[in-house]
């Protein structure tokens, strides 16, 4: 057996311990502190059954329920315990040993063991439908009360990151198992989390912090989440209405943060990956890769990062961030963006047979209308808009717009109902970013995706992939990533547009202690799971 101790794709680092304790102090009956969230519609729906097939879920469920692991982006995208203290690798990488922490409870009370792991991992395994963070493991059993064994068919190293997400949260069993997980909506949730729900109105949820939480002492004794809208939020910040918010604001410098520089934070935290175009290569004429490219080199990035006013955040041909995957980049496509290439395209499209008629793709006599899908509650027609506007001046190709808000939007993503895609491509560690594309993940159109809601098959990058999977050897993983970013840029299964962040808000009127871009073992990003819970618990009322 071999306890994981370096760093393997940003992803497969063991430590012994979660969150250390926070300061002491400072918490009072109305020490409160309040997320607008801006991307769950106007109203929330109670909903906690975090692994049930229903869409439309209750926000922030990773304050209540949490996995067994987290991924530091500020070590690299390294794997870290949470509610497992610790793991080892055996048999070649196909058989992964995790120790829990034995100090853990349950909002109720009840202890969490291992019976609630088998149970939280086996879930997914005999409802794939419940699969919705696309688990690559194929069994799991118990060691002892403390232990549990997890194989997988192949060697896994690189896909330890799967346990530290936060849609494959640990749940009670003894709550659970007795329940018709496709319709119960779990009201009162039970869970590891910090916090409890107190309140559930439409339009305001109250969460109560545990004063049993295992990970310590939190600084405030309800967390409040209100539904607001991204224009609307700038007002709530400025008035000091909302604390803490996720939401990108392109002016957000001037028109907030110089303000008052002390307490209005706007902070970006690179994630590694890119808002990119995916193709639904599940059909026609984008299983054809002359169109893809033809797409591809035709859309305006810097004008698209100029209207985002991020000048400079173009994403590179490959999808990875040169600011976190410098050392793992193919040098041929270090610094470089995909330039407006009107005269490349055409010659793609004729090189597969293609014209333009009168605004559509024609071939043999069928012709084809696409339609890009995005997410309006992302604020994200701007730049549909610039892609549009694109595709008709330079190839004379007329894309239409299709915005829907999260709901619809993710629905049609998943089940394949689209075209086009503006969709963020990413995760821990090369593998991570690349792992969507593994045709494991690909189904039908109409069965709601996992992952590759792009349906991307290819043999060569299975292979890669799999063989990712198989190795610890990081030169060996730094050669297979090179391979695997020349068949993404050459065969253009995504096309990435411009470097994805995650954009943080903050009031600090009333809370501070908040992590910085320029010092931070965590990110103040609310729902990130084990990250939220820390930044929390680091937080000081102000004049505490």
């Amino acid at each position: 057996m071999r306890w994981v101790i370096g760093l393997l794709v940003g992803a497969l680092v063991a430590g012994c311990s979660g969150p250390a304790a926070p300061k002491s102090g400072g918490a009072g009956t109305d020490a409160t502190i309040v997320h607008g969230k801006t991307d769950g519609g106007t109203t929330f729906v109670r909903n906690y059954n975090v692994l049930g097939p229903a869409t439309d879920k209750a926000p922030n469920m990773e304050l209540v329920y949490e996995p067994l692991m987290r991924v530091d982006y500020g070590d690299g995208g390294v794997v870290k315990p949470w509610l497992a203290q610790s793991w080892q690798f055996g048999e070649d990488g196909k058989l992964l040993t995790v120790k829990l922490r034995t100090d853990v409870t349950f909002s109720d009370g009840k202890k969490f063991t291992a019976d609630d792991v088998v149970y939280s991992l086996g879930l997914p395994i005999e409802k794939p439908d419940f699969s919705i963070a696309g688990i690559t493991y194929k069994s799991v059993a118990k060691v002892d009360d403390s232990t549990v064994a997890i194989r997988f068919a192949a060697p896994s190293y690189a896909t330890l990151n799967q346990f530290a997400n936060i849609l494959l949260p640990m749940v009670p069993k003894h709550v659970w198992a007795s329940q018709n997980l496709n319709t119960w909506t779990n009201p009162e949730p039970v869970g590891t989390g910090p916090f409890t729900l107190a309140d559930f109105k439409p339009q305001q949820i109250t969460l109560k912090a545990r004063a049993d939480y295992w990970g310590g002492k939190l600084p405030m004794s309800t967390y409040k989440i209100i539904p607001t809208s991204a224009d609307a939020l700038k007002a709530q910040l400025l008035k000091g209405e909302v604390d803490w918010a996720s939401a990108s604001w392109a002016n957000g410098e001037k028109e907030y943060v110089a303000k008052d520089p002390d307490k209005h934070l706007y902070q970006l935290y690179s994630n590694g990956g890119a808002m990119s175009v995916l193709f639904n290569t599940a059909k026609a004429p984008f299983d054809d890769v002359h169109v893809r490219r033809a797409l591809a080199l035709t859309i305006d990035r810097t004008a698209v990062v100029t209207t985002l006013q991020r000048p400079g955040t173009e994403a590179g041909p490959t999808g990875l961030s040169e600011q976190l995957f410098a050392d793992w980049l193919d040098p041929a496509y270090k610094g470089q963006v995909q330039k407006v290439d009107a005269t490349a395209a055409k010659a793609e499209l004729a090189a597969g047979g293609w014209t333009v008629e009168q605004g559509a793709l024609v071939k043999d006599g069928k012709r084809y209308q696409p339609s890009i899908l995005f997410n309006a509650d992302w604020g994200w027609g701007n730049y549909a808009d610039i892609l549009i506007n694109t595709w008709k001046q330079t190839l004379g190709l007329q894309v239409k717009g299709a915005g829907q808000p999260s709901a619809g939007y993710y629905d049609k993503q998943n089940l394949g109902q689209f075209d086009l895609v503006a969709a963020s491509t990413g995760g821990s560690g090369v593998y991570g970013v690349y792992r969507f594309l593994s045709s494991e993940y690909a189904v039908p159109v109409g069965k709601s995706a996992t992952l590759n809601q792009g349906r991307w098959k290819d043999p060569q990058s299975d292979a890669i992939i799999a063989a990712m999977q198989r190795t610890d050897d990081v030169e060996q993983l730094k050669t297979l990533g090179r391979q695997l970013q020349k068949l993404v840029v050459d065969k253009v299964s995504f096309s990435p547009i411009y470097n994805n962040f995650y954009f943080v808000d903050i009031n600090a009127t009333r809370w501070t202690g908040w992590p910085t871009p320029e010092n931070f073992d965590h990110i103040p990003f609310v729902g990130m799971g084990p990250d939220t819970i820390l930044t929390l618990l680091g937080l000081q009322r102000r004049g505490s």
